[in-house]
């Protein structure tokens, strides 16, 4: 049986961790590739780059600086999100992924916040993310939490699809 609109879906809990363990890299690099395939159209080549840049992660990773939250219920991986300590006292928020079952309940704020309050803490000065103009629903939420848009690239194919590069930053 089909929930009517009006209906509320359960779903099971879901717990934000930051402790990074053995397969989380794998898995932000896979459910990238998964979940953006039919959602964007965007092919392996992109789920190389996440894998390039998660690899540039992993190599310079300082637990005092950077972070990397993963949202998972007991059985399944939902969603990450982190932060990179960037040159100049900056940080840049990357990854940032929920599984479309979970959108729409508080849960991508939730991991938005607690990537902004990790920059608070350290005492970065702005937060800064690279996005495509297609990403429309995390738009409304960088906005709604005090990112602007300060730059807008040409569009340019890339992962199989002609994307707009887009970047927002956050000055705290």
């Amino acid at each position: 049986m089909t929930p009517s609109l009006t209906e509320k879906r359960t779903l099971p809990d879901v717990s934000i961790r930051h402790d990074i363990r053995p397969g989380d890299l794998g898995a932000v690099i896979r459910y990238h590739g998964l979940w953006y395939a039919p959602e964007f159209r965007y092919n392996y080549q992109f789920e190389g780059y996440v894998a390039q840049t998660i690899g540039e992660f992993a190599a310079a990773y300082s637990p005092d600086r950077d972070r990397l939250w993963i949202a998972e219920t007991e059985v399944e991986f939902v969603g990450s999100i982190a932060i990179v300590e960037r040159p100049n006292n900056r940080a840049q928020l990357r990854w940032f992924l929920l599984h479309e079952q979970h959108r729409g309940q508080g849960l991508g704020k939730r991991m938005v916040d607690l990537a902004l309050d990790f920059c608070r803490q350290k005492g970065f000065d702005s937060v800064y993310l690279l996005t495509t103009s297609d990403q429309k629903t995390a738009h409304h939420l960088y906005l709604r939490v005090g990112f602007g848009l300060i730059e807008e690239k040409e569009p340019t194919i890339v992962w199989g699809q002609t994307i707009r590069e887009q970047r927002y930053e956050l000055t705290f």
